[in-house]
């Protein structure tokens, strides 16, 4: 029995060290499948198109994945309450059927691949410490340091409401003693000395007379200014008009020394690439990755090579969501004529490169290269009119794309 133990612990020791190896394989053989498949619209750590897939097998047991992954729809017509909620918890876009094309040991691989995944330790993230502000007291914010109505005491409160309702008061009573004054006012000020003066003009107007604003009317009649029996009165234009026009005199000439003497204000060039520039800064997809709003001016490819990469980058990466022949899946048909975002070649390669959030398209420029976005942009517009089977309904607006 002495001599049977050592060889027996040899042989677990074996087996425990090749067991290790053939899980290994899995999971970097569920890694290929997962990327050539899976990663257009998941990812473990983080939602994408659908859910995290981190510590799936805890939640799920691998029969529901299997199922779920071969043919989502089946399940969730089944009544299955787990395959319900998340088919509407997730916009009741179905998930991709991989019946036929994955076999069962495909779909553990993967499994094999997002345990692994969900087993490593995430990254620190290192907080940054925030500067402190000497204008804080006891570190509360200057905005809660500030004043505020509702900290006031009740007395307070009362004290400066009856404050502004005497101000109030005061300033209605001012009012009305005013106009009951205008009279006399106007008595004052319609003597010969004072009757030209800018508060006499006011008071008239208070009173009713408007010729300050309109003008008065002579019946002046212009000499050899009679033509088929109109007559011509010589009366001067009407003091608005008239100080409209010195208005815009002045306007003018702010305008001209503001813009091109000084150059103090953008003109209207300047102030478009301005919020051309705010938006860029607002698109969620643009930061330091680029601008979604860069204008660009490509052609589309036409040579083979560069069109049968651009189709094998199209089948890895587009296929899940578009289909492989671009018939259209959970993302829209992209043989027909009709397009969401526009048909033109700048138009499809700024789709794929900065992505669609609202819509589920996810940005593929951390994967792809500026070259390899514009040929699989190329080939999608090289399969135009190809009338794929099972092609989906058209979306979206008719536009040719330009050649």
């Amino acid at each position: 029995m002495k001599r049977v133990v050592p060889f027996l612990a040899l042989a677990l020791l074996v087996a425990g060290s090749s067991i290790e190896p053939a899980t290994a394989q899995d999971a970097v053989k569920g890694k290929a499948i997962f990327d050539g498949n899976c990663a257009a619209c998941h990812a473990v750590q983080e939602q994408v198109v659908g859910p995290a897939l981190k510590d799936v097998h805890k939640r799920r047991d691998e029969k529901w994945i299997l199922d779920f992954v071969k043919n989502s729809s089946k399940l969730i017509a089944s009544g299955d309450k787990q395959a319900v909620e998340v088919f509407e918890k997730f916009g009741k876009v179905p998930m991709t059927s991989f019946e036929g094309s994955l076999s069962d040991g495909d779909i553990k691989d993967v499994i094999a691949f997002v345990q692994e995944e969900s087993d490593k330790p995430a990254e620190a993230k290192t907080e940054e410490i925030a500067p402190v502000d000497p204008n804080k007291v006891d570190g509360a914010s200057p905005a809660a340091a500030g004043f505020s109505w509702k900290a006031l005491p009740p007395t307070t409160q009362v004290l400066v409401a009856l404050i502004g309702f005497l101000l109030f008061v005061v300033f209605v009573v001012l009012i009305i003693t005013f106009f009951q004054a205008l009279p006399l006012l106007g008595h004052l000020y319609d003597k010969p000395a004072l009757r030209n003066t800018p508060m006499a003009r006011f008071v008239a107007l208070l009173r009713g007379d408007t010729s300050t604003i309109t003008g008065t009317h002579k019946d002046i009649l212009m000499d050899d200014h009679t033509y088929d029996g109109i007559f011509e009165f010589d009366n001067d234009l009407p003091p608005w008009w008239k100080y409209m026009f010195y208005a815009t005199v002045v306007f003018a000439v702010g305008y001209l020394l503001h813009y091109h003497v000084f150059q103090s204000g953008n003109l209207q060039i300047a102030e478009y690439q301005a919020e051309v520039q705010q938006a860029s800064l607002l698109n969620p997809a643009v930061g330091s990755e680029g601008n979604a709003n860069e204008v660009t001016d490509f052609k589309p490819l036409t040579d083979a090579p560069k069109l049968e990469a651009g189709k094998a980058a199209f089948i890895q990466n587009c296929a899940a969501c578009h289909g492989a022949e671009g018939q259209g899946v959970v993302g829209p048909n992209l043989t027909d004529e009709f397009w969401l975002h526009g048909g033109d070649v700048n138009d499809v390669y700024k789709v794929i490169k900065y992505g669609v959030t609202s819509k589920g398209m996810v940005a593929w420029q951390k994967k792809l290269s500026d070259d390899q976005i514009l040929e699989v942009s190329s080939y999608i517009l090289s399969i135009q009119g190809s009338n794929p089977p099972n092609a989906k309904a058209a979306q979206g607006e008719k536009d040719e794309p330009k050649k």
